[in-house]
């Protein structure tokens, strides 16, 4: 953090010393600027974030009653103060989500009452997993909840894998609904690290000397089994050339 600012401070002097009468900055008899306004626009500069999406909660009106409040009799001839402490207003974040995935579920699923089927639990994890990306915004160091969110991530790629190959037409209602952008997956996917690399490098290795081995082995099975056929055809008895020989000699 010291390194990042004292880099932005000596970014800073250097268009200083060139701009500092075109943009009126207060200087030094040096042409430098106060270092009162070098900290701030440095420390401006390294507080720069990303901008936060917007969340998903706007969707329903903070006047909205809760779901346990909706279907009372004689509800609506409640006082205002009543049915603001039992509105989304002021309602926690849990309560505000299951609206959100009563709303999503009314979308997507034919039965908002059937939980059990593929497209309610995809619509309940990107609930979730919108959840989780709105925290991750704020608190970005924050390990655990990412790693709840790649592991919803992959969960409902596998869900949604499962729903294009028995249903398509719902998955693709699912995915126009819910701004998803179902990508292929690769065939096959492993991180490559130094101990996999190595592993898999002798491992063929292994394989093309075992290759080679079998080969020679092939080879010799060749050379034997020719010479035995050779053999075969050329006939040379030891016993009958003997006596030939001793005959021959006398």
């Amino acid at each position: 953090m010291l390194r990042a600012a004292w880099r932005a401070l000596n970014a800073i002097r250097t268009q200083a010393a060139t701009q500092a009468p075109v943009l009126g900055l207060p200087s030094d008899p040096w042409g430098l600027p106060s270092p009162r306004g070098l900290l701030l626009r440095a420390a401006r500069g390294y507080a720069i974030q990303k901008p936060v999406r917007p969340s998903q909660e706007d969707d329903p009106p903070p006047s909205t009653l809760l779901k346990d409040y909706q279907n009372i009799p004689g509800i609506e001839k409640v006082d205002d103060v009543v049915k603001k402490l039992l509105s989304l207003e002021m309602a926690n974040r849990k309560e505000k989500l299951k609206i959100k995935q009563e709303q999503l579920m009314n979308k997507v699923v034919a039965n908002p009452e059937d939980t059990s089927s593929l497209e309610a639990r995809i619509v309940a994890l990107t609930v979730k997993i919108r959840n989780y990306e709105e925290h991750m915004q704020k608190h970005r160091k924050d390990k655990a909840h990412k790693r709840y969110l790649l592991m919803s991530i992959d969960q409902r790629k596998k869900m949604l894998k499962n729903l294009r190959k028995t249903n398509y037409s719902v998955f693709e209602k699912t995915c126009k609904e819910l701004g998803i952008e179902y990508t292929f997956p690769p065939l096959y996917y492993r991180k490559a690290h130094r101990r996999f690399v190595t592993k898999k490098a002798l491992c063929i290795r292994v394989f093309q000397e075992a290759q080679k081995l079998k080969k020679q082995k092939r080879a010799l099975k060749a050379a034997a089994a020719a010479a035995r056929k050779q053999g075969q055809t050329n006939p040379e008895s030891p016993s009958k050339a003997g006596p030939e020989a001793i005959k021959e000699n006398q």
